[in-house]
């Protein structure tokens, strides 16, 4: 690509990116969302996060994880028990990756 293609995808991608971002700023009053809508709109951060989380977790490489012996199962399944009992962020991060930490040092996983 020449210096120019270069500029011109980036003031585009700026270009689209502006519209799209200030598009619900620009009515006067709130648009109406159908009820449905906006139930549905609910799920769509948990949605988007097991979307990423999800292969992190399940897939090494292209493959589905094949062995037990992979430290992100456990690490994962620690940090939803303990969010379950206590529902602390902070005490889930700590404790999936004090998990993860101590079977990759310990057991090589």
């Amino acid at each position: 690509m020449t210096t120019w293609m270069t500029l011109a995808a980036i003031a585009g991608l700026t270009v689209v990116s502006v519209v799209t971002r200030g598009f619900f700023m620009i009515p006067n009053r709130e648009v109406p969302i159908p009820a449905w809508l906006r139930e549905a709109l609910r799920y769509a951060p948990l949605a988007a996060l097991v979307a990423v989380l999800l292969p992190e977790i399940a897939m090494t490489g292209d493959h589905l994880i094949s062995t037990w012996k992979d430290a992100r199962i456990y690490a994962t399944a620690t940090g939803i028990l303990v969010f379950c009992t206590t529902r602390s962020l902070l005490g889930t991060i700590l404790a999936g990756t004090a998990t993860l930490l101590a079977l990759r040092l310990t057991l090589g996983w």
